[in-house]
């Protein structure tokens, strides 16, 4: 049986002995974050990102071996396995290849050849295998068929007992795995996907409008473009077919299974090898590729959603300063919330600055005397409905007051399905909807990953068709993004949220409501020991756990870094040698980077470790987010009808996609840079120019207020102001989930190619450039 360890080493170009020791730390019941932090001896210093290709290709080839054990004994108990048949099957590394040999001997439910063999004509087709060889002599099939004429078993012809011949090779040949896998590759290169809107669909009418007359490769096909389309389909708005050329599938059959050249024979081989396609492979075979397709657009997509994902939640954050949180609204007014340092929930008042000269006043006087009582430092603004408006009146509310509290809008996106979630009910059970929206919004500004992590990653609008890629797999990569950059960033023990502390490595849902209530109970955590007091945590969750953790001016300095417990001994003996106290830990550090470090290498601690805690040393307790930026939308700009051609304002990213980035520039509708405009350059990738939440300067290019569409360029003359915030791991491509052997890893991100036909303008910004 294959040697799954040798194999994954072989894909992934590594150490057998080293991907031995992740397996093992895997079956121990390590996390990959703790992994690639604290086991660097153990694993080369592997990173993040090749420790889940490792586990993804573990887990596949895992499913494989079951998969083969059970067709194995499935064949063996039908006494057919040779010794040649169980080779190839032991050797095979791919799923569908699997399927393949497996297809003649997995059970059948009773076919045209079942029933050809209950008539008995089980040796009329092998007969005419018999024939089929170069030197065949000429014969009549006619008069042999003739033989096997019975009206009691129902042959009553020797047409139909040909026929029935006919199914039982076809059945044989369509079964035949190397014949399945050629054709499914060559539909796979030179297929085409071809739409068109159907009839009764008025033109101009549907979103799908640019699919009305579509042809892309099936080889080259984008992922956003397959999704729209396979979406198309569903909606019974579109017809989706895939086409090839069936001749050269003919001609390649032909090649291969006719030897013979007696005419009587070649031609029974042609017509039964065409019926053998078209009636048994044709409709399996496309709708395997469709599905290998559609998982490679679902891929693409989840591939971009978790990197908008991961950079949306290692957004800087503004501190945790006094912040007055506003979810704009006219008619139904602004919801204004109080949050302290630490994001409690201070107060409430509702604002109506929209509607009177008198009421805007009364809102005015409102918003001062909240800035005054709290001494806000920051005032979070949402970005929807109103929110320019609120920002104009804040600007104004606030003009004579020194020093200014730092004014943001914030992207709102998801706020309203988290006032109304199980979370905010727990967490606010007195308090409307509406406030909680607004302390969403402001807890948004003070720490975006704490509070993002309380809501569906589906609903924060940084995806593309995430309803309509597999749910699975979306749900997993987005789990493993958030718990990357939560385990990345670090957790207040203190105050983080059940929610928060349920994506630290080792801490299960169970535990982290333990963690509360044990915080609730006893007050605050003073080190890291007392985590060993939470009920359920035990030795193997506080190992997993605790360098993750964090306790500001507790008992111990080192409790506030990410030194792992079980670093603290070799720490102290350190300190001693240098003498200084562990309780001057970036003096401590400075002194390290002087001391030769190497001579403090013991069997578990290393030379990676060691270099760790001198950078965890030199600057304990470091946020590693990159320093907050904010962008400052252009005053008088408000609606889509303010903007002219020409014009150079500033925005947030909000969303990458394969065909560009969306905008927000202050206007209710987002603006699409397209990818032919992020740069003077050719740009394959546009996540090598732009990331979400980045603060850009971009320059109007086009207007269409009817259709709510702005263009936008970042050419020459409109630059970014920001560059992306550090990674949790460096970059590198993605592993292909599916039943394609991976290849080995690179260094460089591979492109996802555009099609034929890209988008229109319109038809993108219909899909994603919408307000949530």
């Amino acid at each position: 049986m294959l040697d799954i360890r040798a194999q994954i080493a072989a894909e992934l170009d590594l150490n057998p002995s080293i991907v031995q020791n992740v397996l093992d730390l895997f079956a121990e019941g390590a996390t990959i974050p703790f992994i690639a932090r604290y086991r660097k001896e153990r694993t080369d210093e592997m990173n993040e990102i090749v420790l889940r290709e490792l586990e993804e290709r573990f887990t596949y080839l895992t499913e494989l071996a079951a998969r083969k054990e059970s067709i194995i004994s499935s064949i063996e108990s039908q006494d057919k396995l040779t010794p040649e048949l169980r080779a190839k099957i032991e050797n095979c590394l791919l799923k569908t290849e699997i399927e393949d040999l497996y297809l003649p001997y997995k059970p059948k439910r009773r076919t045209r050849a079942t029933i050809a063999r209950e008539k008995g004509l089980e040796p009329l087709a092998e007969l005419i295998r018999s024939l089929n060889n170069p030197s065949a002599k000429p014969l009549e099939l006619e008069p042999e068929a003739a033989k096997y004429i019975d009206e009691e078993k129902g042959v009553k012809t020797a047409a139909e007992a040909l026929a029935g011949a006919s199914d039982i090779i076809a059945e044989s040949i369509a079964d035949k795995a190397n014949l399945r896998a050629y054709i499914r590759e060559y539909i796979q290169s030179e297929g085409q996907f071809i739409s068109k809107i159907k009839d009764d669909v008025p033109e101009g009418s549907t979103k799908f409008e640019m699919y009305r007359k579509y042809s892309a490769p099936v080889s080259k096909v984008a992922p956003h473009n397959l999704l729209a389309l396979f979406r198309g389909e569903t909606e019974k708005v579109l017809s989706l077919d895939l086409e090839f050329s069936e001749d050269d599938i003919y001609d390649y059959l032909a090649t291969q299974e006719i030897k013979t050249k007696v005419p009587a024979i070649r031609d029974f081989y042609q017509a039964m090898l065409k019926d053998a396609f078209n009636r048994l492979m044709k409709t399996s075979l496309v709708n395997e590729v469709r599905a290998e397709s559609k998982l490679q657009a679902d891929i693409g997509s989840i591939s971009n959603f978790e990197t908008n994902l991961r950079e949306l939640l290692l957004s800087a954050p503004a501190g945790m300063k006094p912040t007055l949180a506003i979810d704009p609204g006219f008619r139904s007014g602004c919801k204004v919330a109080v949050l302290s340092e630490t994001g409690q929930f201070l107060a409430y008042e509702a604002v109506f600055p929209h509607q009177s000269a008198n009421q805007r006043q009364q809102a005015a006087n409102t918003v001062k005397q909240f800035i005054k009582k709290y001494n806000i430092q920051l005032i979070a603004i949402g970005n929807g409905t109103a929110g320019r408006e609120t920002d104009q009146f804040v600007i104004e509310t606030i003009a004579d007051l020194e020093p200014k509290p730092i004014k943001v809008m914030v992207n709102e996106s998801g706020a309203s399905i988290y006032s109304a979630s199980e979370v905010a009910i727990s967490e606010f059970p007195d308090l409307d909807i509406t406030v909680r929206g607004a302390i969403s919004i402001g807890r948004r500004l003070q720490d975006p990953l704490a509070e993002l992590v309380k809501i569906d990653p589906k609903s924060i609008g940084v995806g593309q068709y995430q309803h309509d890629v597999d749910q699975k797999l979306l749900r997993k990569k987005l789990d493993d993004t958030v718990e990357s950059c939560v385990n990345y960033v670090g957790v207040d023990l203190n105050t983080a949220s059940k929610e928060l502390l349920t994506f630290v490595s080792g801490l299960t849902p169970t535990i982290a409501n333990n963690i509360i209530a044990y915080r609730n109970e006893n007050g605050a955590f003073k080190n890291r020991k007392q985590l060993l007091k939470v009920a359920k945590l035990g030795p193997k969750a506080f190992e997993q756990a605790a360098g993750f953790l964090r306790i500001r001016d507790g008992e111990n300095p080192l409790d506030n870094t990410a030194v792992h417990p079980e670093s603290y001994p070799i720490l102290a003996a350190i300190a001693k040698d240098v003498n200084i106290p562990l309780t001057e830990p970036t003096k401590l550090g400075s002194q390290l980077k002087q001391t030769d470090i190497k001579k403090y290498i013991t069997d578990t601690i290393g030379e990676p470790t060691l270099r760790d805690i001198i950078g965890e040393l030199e600057k304990p307790g470091r946020d590693p987010r990159a320093e907050f930026k904010y962008a400052t939308f252009k005053e008088g700009i408000q609606e889509i009808t303010d903007l002219v051609v020409g014009m150079e304002l500033e925005g947030t990213v909000t969303n990458v996609a394969n065909f560009g980035a969306f905008v927000d520039i202050g206007v209710h509708q987002d603006g699409l840079v397209h990818i032919s405009q992020l740069s003077d350059t050719f740009v394959s990738d546009p996540n090598q120019i732009v990331k979400v939440g980045q603060v850009v300067k971009v320059k109007v290019l086009e207007v269409n207020a009817q259709l709510k569409r702005i263009s936008l360029t970042m050419k020459t003359g409109a630059t970014q102001t920001e560059r992306p915030s550090p990674q949790p791991a460096e970059r590198s491509p993605k592993p292909q989930l599916s039943s394609a052997k991976p290849s080995k890893l690179v260094t460089k991100t591979q492109p996802v190619q555009e099609s034929n036909q890209p988008a229109t303008l319109a038809d993108l910004q219909r899909k994603f450039g919408k307000k949530k």
